[in-house]
């Protein structure tokens, strides 16, 4: 997929697993699982915000690098996301990982590419 930045909430919303009741243990769950691709030598950085981003301090996590929203909101996360796409010398190298529509237009018009949460879960599923 290239280098990934995910978006933490849309990806951990797209299956109905239950993780409403807890969003933090909800996006470490999630956290867990993109360190496999980390330990891989994939560049993974992973977008939190708000309730799920409780717990989950910026920096480095096993090879995942964590960075939290500045400010609270329905484009907090998304906002982040762009500044780091729009900030990065080589933005078509960076996969962001969202269904989110309006984030994808916001990332693609800056060069990245978008994946959606399904084929990175179908991927963190077969190991």
């Amino acid at each position: 997929m290239g280098r990934l930045v995910v978006d933490a909430m849309n990806v951990v919303g797209s299956r109905p697993d239950g993780w409403w009741r807890d969003r933090a243990a909800a996006t470490r769950r999630l956290l867990e699982r993109l360190q496999g691709l980390a330990r891989s030598g994939e560049e993974v950085t992973l977008v939190v915000e708000g309730r799920a981003a409780r717990g989950l301090p910026e920096g480095d996590h096993g090879g995942v690098l964590v960075r939290r929203a500045r400010h609270s909101g329905a484009d907090a996360a998304d906002d982040l996301v762009v500044e780091l796409v729009a900030g990065d010398p080589d933005p078509a190298s960076l996969v962001v990982v969202t269904a989110d529509r309006a984030l994808r237009r916001r990332v693609e018009a800056l060069g990245a590419r978008v994946g959606g949460p399904t084929e990175l879960l179908d991927r963190l599923d077969r190991g």
